[in-house]
This record gives C-alpha cells, sequence and structure tokens, in this order.
C-alpha cells in the first residue's frame, strides 16, 4: 500500500512540474481563491538571485523602454543576474513567459503591463515559492496571495507639474497675443478609459488649471497602448479641433511627431521626445521604477515580506520629470515648478483638492472609490476626506475616475 501511494504522489509531482509547460488553450485564466502555502522569507544569496522581467512591448514603446532601462540599471546596480521577455502580450503568453522564467531558475517574476495581471496570479498560485511583481494592478490587496504584489508611484504628482508647465505655456501664449483665454484648449492622447488613465489626464488638467484658470481640454482615446498611427491621427484631430497645446497618455512617438509637424507645444510622459521634437516639447513625467525594483530585490535577499501594494513618492526618487526645454517653455517654468514640488512634499498642495474641482456644475465633497477591484467594478471605498480625494493611499494602482466639469471626451474606449 505505501508503495502505491508514493507512486502516486511521484505521479502527481511530475503532473503538476508538467502544467508549467503546458500550452493552456483558454484566454482567460482563472483568478479566483487563494492557495495555502507560506511563502519561505529565508534570505537568499545575491548570487542565487535570478530576476525575470515581461514586458508588454520593447524599447521602441517609451512606456517598456521606460521599465527596460530601470530594470537594467536595478539590477547592475545590486549585481544580480536577469532575463528580460519583451513583446508579450496581455494574454496566456504571460502566463507561459512566466512559467518559462521559473523554468529559467527565476525567483522573482516582475511584469509591466495592466492585463498582465490575471496571469501573473494565476502563476503565482501554481508557484508559491517564486515572488510576482506586477506594476499597475489593482488585486494583490484582495487576493491575498503572499507571493503577489502590485506596485506604483504617485504619478499623479508628476502630472500634475507637468500640467503647471503646461499652464504657464499657455499664460504666455496669451500674452503675447497668440490666443486668447478662451482659446486656451489643450488636447490629451490617451490609451483605454481605466481609472489610471483618467488619473492622470485629470492630474494634469488641474496642474495647468492652477495657473491658468480658463484652461479647457478636450480627450482623444485610441484603445491602446502602443499605436503610433493612432496616437499621431488622435494628437492631429485634437489639434484641427483648435487645441493649442497636446499631452498624452500613450506610448509611442505619434502625438509628439504630430505636434512637431504642425508647430503645437508638447507635454510627453515616460520620458524625453525632445529627439523627435526639438521646437515643440517641453517637458515630460515618469515613474521611475528602479527604486521598486531595488526593493523587490533586496527584500528576496533579507528574507523581508514585499508590500502588497507599494506606491513610491517623489520622495523616495519614483515620480521625477525631464530635463525641461528651457527654448519652448515658458519662462520661469523653472522656479515654479520648484515652488509647486515643494508645496506637495510638504502636503500644502493637493493634487486632488476638492475645492478646485466640479462634477456637474456640483461641488466635489463625496466620491465613493472602485478599489476593491470586482467584475461588476463596484464602488465601495469612501475616497474624500480632508479637502481632498486620497489617489493611491487605499492600494497603489490609481482609482480616481471621476468626469470632471472642464474636460471633455471626444470618444470612450474601455
Amino acid at each position: 500500500m505505501k508503495k502505491i501511494l508514493a507512486i502516486i504522489m511521484a505521479l502527481a509531482l511530475v503532473f503538476s512540474l508538467a502544467a508549467c509547460g503546458a500550452k493552456d488553450t483558454g484566454t482567460e485564466p482563472e483568478t479566483q481563491g487563494k492557495i495555502d502555502e507560506e511563502v519561505s522569507l529565508e534570505p537568499v544569496a545575491k548570487e542565487d538571485i535570478k530576476v525575470g522581467f515581461i514586458f508588454l512591448h520593447d524599447e521602441n514603446s517609451t512606456y517598456d523602454k521606460n521599465f527596460i532601462e530601470a530594470a537594467e540599471a536595478a539590477c547592475k546596480s545590486l549585481g544580480v543576474d536577469h532575463i528580460t521577455m519583451t513583446n508579450i502580450p496581455e494574454s496566456n503568453e504571460c502566463y507561459e513567459a512566466a512559467c518559462d522564467l521559473v523554468d529559467e531558475g527565476c525567483n522573482i517574476i516582475f511584469a509591466d503591463s495592466f492585463n498582465h495581471e490575471d496571469y501573473l496570479i494565476k502563476a503565482a498560485k501554481e508557484f508559491p515559492d517564486v515572488q510576482f511583481c506586477h506594476a499597475t494592478g489593482t488585486k494583490a490587496h484582495t487576493e491575498g496571495l503572499p507571493n503577489f504584489h502590485n506596485a506604483f508611484a504617485s504619478i499623479y504628482e508628476g502630472r500634475y507639474l507637468a500640467g503647471v508647465a503646461a499652464g504657464l505655456k499657455l499664460n504666455e501664449m496669451i500674452d503675447s497675443g497668440k490666443i486668447t483665454a478662451d482659446k486656451a484648449k489643450m488636447g490629451y492622447v490617451g490609451a483605454y478609459t481605466y481609472a489610471e488613465v483618467i488619473s492622470g489626464y485629470t492630474s494634469f488638467y488641474l496642474g495647468a488649471k492652477s495657473v491658468c484658470p480658463s484652461v479647457t481640454m478636450d480627450v482623444q482615446f485610441t484603445g491602446s497602448w502602443y499605436d503610433e498611427t493612432q496616437e499621431k491621427e488622435a494628437a492631429t484631430k485634437l489639434i484641427n479641433n483648435g487645441c493649442v497645446l497636446i499631452s498624452q497618455h500613450a506610448d509611442s512617438m505619434g502625438a509628439p511627431t504630430a505636434c512637431e509637424n504642425a508647430g503645437v507645444p508638447d507635454v510627453s510622459y515616460n520620458g524625453s521626445t525632445k529627439s523627435v521634437a526639438p521646437n515643440t516639447y517641453i517637458i515630460s513625467s515618469k515613474i521611475n521604477w528602479q527604486p521598486y525594483m531595488e526593493y523587490m530585490i533586496n527584500c528576496v535577499i533579507e528574507g523581508k515580506k514585499i508590500d502588497a501594494d507599494w506606491t513610491g513618492t517623489i520622495a523616495t526618487g519614483s515620480v521625477q520629470l525631464t530635463e525641461l526645454n528651457e527654448d519652448v517653455a515658458a519662462a520661469g517654468t523653472a522656479a515654479k515648478l520648484e515652488e509647486v514640488k515643494a508645496g506637495i512634499e510638504a502636503g500644502t498642495i493637493r493634487v486632488f483638492d476638492a475645492s478646485a474641482i466640479t462634477v456637474g456644475g456640483k461641488a466635489f465633497t463625496s466620491y465613493m472609490a472602485d478599489v476593491d477591484t470586482d467584475k461588476d467594478y463596484t464602488k465601495d471605498t469612501e475616497a474624500i476626506s480632508d479637502g481632498y480625494f486620497h489617489e493611491s493611499e487605499f492600494r497603489s494602482a490609481p482609482y480616481f475616475d471621476a468626469r470632471i466639469d472642464g474636460i471633455t471626451l471626444l470618444n470612450e474606449q474601455f
């Protein structure tokens, strides 16, 4: 009997290990339920660390390029080995990539795109001794997996600062007679109508409004994180509709190129686009992912628990602005940005100050946010208190999704 039982257990182990290499033909992974196994928190020698990175695109995407550079810098700084996998779509290929990285000996796996999350959770359940970290995700705090973690940064603060630079440029255009105050309309190229994008374009708009009260903004969505043709077409449409300054939450050079061709000022995202738009590029906000990547690696080296939700800030070096293009920016922009940055760090300036926001003409005094994401996107958490919306405090990923006055959506893309 013992011999039979041993055979059965051995076969079970073989089938379990084989599951990693199996090609799952399903389109959606099962993410319900939780594992009971405790993840080992024993320290791991630095020479035994191998980090696997899963990226949605490659260096041609400003979004992924930002992650790739941070990953290389973090691993070089700490002296650990790593493997990079690029152009991994938001599909079961992400799960398969994670399995391949486990087979390659990775004890930390990081993925960078929102819809990678469910596939990474599936792998985390299968491999409880591997730490899985995911940027921009929303489910770590409700899944309860000890080896699955979300991370983001308070990028809304960086976008607000970039918006201040945009607003100062609008003021310069008004003062010079190039436009009148009622024509201070910005355009914004967005990928999807997600909270992350809504939070981003709203904070950018509020930054501009803080210095240019007459500003309004139109938003055009592409339905893709990276589509150079669509992003260029969206920016061109916004310009043709009277937008005199463009920003974006999309990952190609499409919008900056359209701005350069039309001679329209541009505020980028995830890095400088001065190389393609030297005469129109002003500044860019970005998340510096190196601090988080070093944090997660050091946690494994030291045998410490990785936060389920980690939020980087300006203070941690996670939220940054690129070098200001002084040839295009309005005079005095650098000094004003330092002033506003100091106010944000001191807590005297709140990006989502409720007194600066109205919705449908009504005061913004209460808002239920979808923090504990479920399939129905149920609003579950009151996010306004002490006079402002508390973004990225209840979880790391943004959940501000209010449609505020002053911003017009030209289309919808979910």
